[in-house]
């Protein structure tokens, strides 16, 4: 099984720079660089129909998953992907996600250093994730933003990112596969709906995350419509 390169947090950022190499000789990094790939299930959503270079994306604090779902796509597809501040991120969870192993590098706990790692990995990977401690000052976020434009990457945040270009969040959930107080769980249906500068009005899909195979999966029209006579149903608020 592949795995993830974990980069130590507080004193070794500069590991992050020493990839920048290996991965230019690998994945050319374009001047207008095109929209990074999401899922087939949530490309409706977005008005490029993926995520865009230079743009930050504020994800539901907790949406773990739903953020696994995005670097899945994007790292299956080829692209780098570096998640900053999660050090209870399960590989299982992300490999069961789709997201590349190979293609992960994992900085678990920067402490206070944490904008200075967003900042170097910017430098160096197409997609990156974080979990930032605190809303950062306008102007720190409008420095990190200056280098993804730059460098045409994308940020994700889970919690709030001032000036993003959209948010995404979800809700009405509901489990799939419970009988009468028996029954395996076979998939989790949830509303992911997405709010930015470019939407006039939210945008939202109703898919399964995770369905049947472990991967976000879109709900036939039919099931959607038929969904609220299907009970008993297993209700929960979760990731």
């Amino acid at each position: 099984m592949s795995t993830a390169a974990v980069i130590g947090g507080r004193a070794d950022l500069a590991t992050v720079l020493r990839l920048r190499e290996q991965i230019a000789g690998m994945q050319r990094r374009r001047a207008e660089p095109e929209t990074l790939p999401v899922p087939d299930a949530l490309s409706s959503l977005f008005p490029d129909g993926g995520l865009r270079p230079g743009a930050a994306y504020a994800l539901q604090p907790g949406a773990t998953s739903l953020l696994l779902a995005l670097l899945g796509a994007s790292s299956r597809e080829g692209s780098w992907c570096a998640v900053i501040g999660l050090p209870e991120l399960s590989m299982e969870a992300a490999e069961g996600h789709g997201v590349a192993l190979d293609r992960l590098a994992l900085i678990p706990d920067p402490g206070d250093r944490w904008l200075q790692a967003a900042s170097a990995a910017a430098e160096v990977f197409p997609l990156v994730a974080v979990r930032p401690p605190r809303r950062p000052a306008e102007g720190e976020a409008a420095r990190l933003e200056a280098r993804l434009r730059d460098r045409g990457g994308t940020l994700l945040t889970l919690g709030e990112w001032p000036g993003i270009e959209a948010a995404l969040s979800f809700g009405e959930v509901e489990w799939h596969g419970i009988g009468r107080g028996h029954g395996l769980l076979s998939g989790r249906a949830v509303t992911i709906t997405l709010t930015g500068r470019r939407t006039p009005r939210p945008r939202s899909v109703r898919v399964l995350l995770p369905g049947p195979s472990g991967h976000v999966e879109a709900i036939p029209s039919e099931t959607i419509a038929n969904e609220a006579a299907r009970r008993p149903l297993l209700r929960a608020v979760g990731t």
